[in-house]
């Protein structure tokens, strides 16, 4: 394996410095893509040395994002890569556990399963809402029944994930990929991985709750019109 870790971060300049120091310690290739940030963001990974950081000049989503880290890593001959988010949520040091669940020759994508996450007192309720909402509508749609599809910190085959054709640039291109990647026979595993959630007032999220789920709601019709047009033509 040639793994690479790709972070894609947005208006985290509290959180992301601290992030990219512990994901150093893994000794990879690490690409942080400043998804156009108007914070603190800029300043806080320029100082970092050891890392490359790629740039939008304007927010085009955390699909995007990942994207433009894939095209990156391909350059650097890299055909894995490890994804997480830059709020501080996961532990890095979890990263070995992705890597550990790929047997050798496999070609599949691994899920970090954030353990804890029906917390009421800790977990926002959009985030457990969410989980279970996107869990549904990804098994509907066609794609794996998980446990935990919203989870950004996953290990994917670069080459296989380029083919899929992946639509949406946002916080949806997480849940479509693991629907084409199903219809494409590529395994989705699970391990389980730790998650810290700021306190109330601390936790930075761009999730928009009636917004973004109004676009989960088209990206899941979009994915489940699909599903059914394949199989009235079978």
């Amino acid at each position: 394996m040639n793994p690479a870790v790709i972070i894609p971060v947005y208006n985290h300049g509290m959180q992301i410095g601290e992030v990219v120091r512990q994901v150093l310690q893994l000794d990879l290739p690490v690409f942080v893509i400043d998804d156009g940030s108007t914070d603190s963001t800029t300043n806080s990974i320029d100082i970092i040395k050891g890392i490359i950081v790629l740039r939008h000049p304007v927010n085009r989503g955390k699909g995007a994002a990942i994207l433009t880290g894939f095209a990156a890593a391909v350059e650097k001959k890299c055909d894995w890569a490890i994804t997480l988010d830059g709020d501080g949520q996961h532990n890095p040091e979890d990263a070995k556990e992705l890597l550990n669940a790929v047997n050798k020759g496999e070609r599949c994508i691994v899920l970090g399963n954030r353990q804890g996450m029906d917390d009421k007192k800790n977990v926002p309720w959009t985030s457990r809402f969410g989980r279970k909402f996107s869990n549904f509508w990804v098994w509907t749609a066609g794609g794996p029944l998980v446990e935990d599809s919203q989870s950004g910190f996953r290990l994917y085959p670069i080459p296989e994930v380029l083919q899929l054709n992946i639509e949406a640039r946002r916080y949806q291109f997480e849940v479509e990929i693991l629907v084409k990647a199903q219809q494409q026979g590529i395994e989705i595993k699970e391990v389980p991985v730790q998650v810290v959630y700021q306190r109330k007032g601390e936790r930075i999220s761009h999730f928009r709750p009636w917004l973004d789920f109004w676009r989960n709601s088209v990206t899941f019709s979009r994915l489940i019109f699909a599903r059914f047009f394949r199989m009235s033509r079978s």
